[in-house]
């Protein structure tokens, strides 16, 4: 009996690329529009969030669920304020906790460059430095209108995307088999 570390790890292979495209509409629905977020606030912008989450602009209604218990029960991470270099270890920690697939969005000029602490010696150039990012929502602070625009945006890509391609890259011939 092989030992649990020599099984090779499991992954969306080509046998993806094969499921029928209502199946892949269906999948990328259900995740289109249950997204668990998991907010990393750090700054004025986290303020911006909660203000989003409230009943005025209510993001429920876009089936975005705003407070998972924590990054193993979450698909999306909004880094939300400046991210410094001392706090940098902690979101790439918390992002790898996350199950696949997982979406980040950037929000705000602090998380998105830097903002106006850019020059700082502890301030890191923006969170694409340290974990991949999906979308980037500018202002300082975003209205919570960006925010919504922000997450419509992300939900057209969730919709458009193929997990094969999210996970291996589109293939050379087009994806035909």
């Amino acid at each position: 009996m092989p030992h649990m570390a020599d099984l090779p790890m499991p992954t969306v292979g080509p046998v993806s690329r094969l499921a029928p495209k209502p199946m892949r509409f269906v999948l990328n629905w259900g995740r289109r529009y249950s997204l668990w977020v998991f907010n990393f606030g750090l700054a004025c912008c986290a303020i911006e969030f909660i203000a989003t989450s409230m009943s005025r602009h209510d993001f429920i209604r876009f089936g975005v669920i705003p407070f998972a218990n924590g990054p193993r029960q979450a698909d999306l991470m909004i880094v939300a304020g400046t991210v410094t270099d001392k706090m940098a270890p902690a979101v790439k920690r918390l992002y790898e906790q996350m199950p696949d697939p997982k979406y980040v969005l950037s929000f705000g000029a602090c998380s998105n460059t830097g903002g106006p602490y850019w020059d700082s010696y502890c301030v890191t150039k923006g969170v694409d430095q340290i974990i991949p990012v999906d979308v980037y929502i500018p202002g300082c602070p975003p209205r919570p209108e960006a925010l919504l625009h922000g997450i419509m945006k992300l939900q057209e890509k969730i919709a458009a995307e193929s997990l094969g391609d999210r996970y291996t890259g589109p293939r050379a011939d087009g994806g035909r088999s």
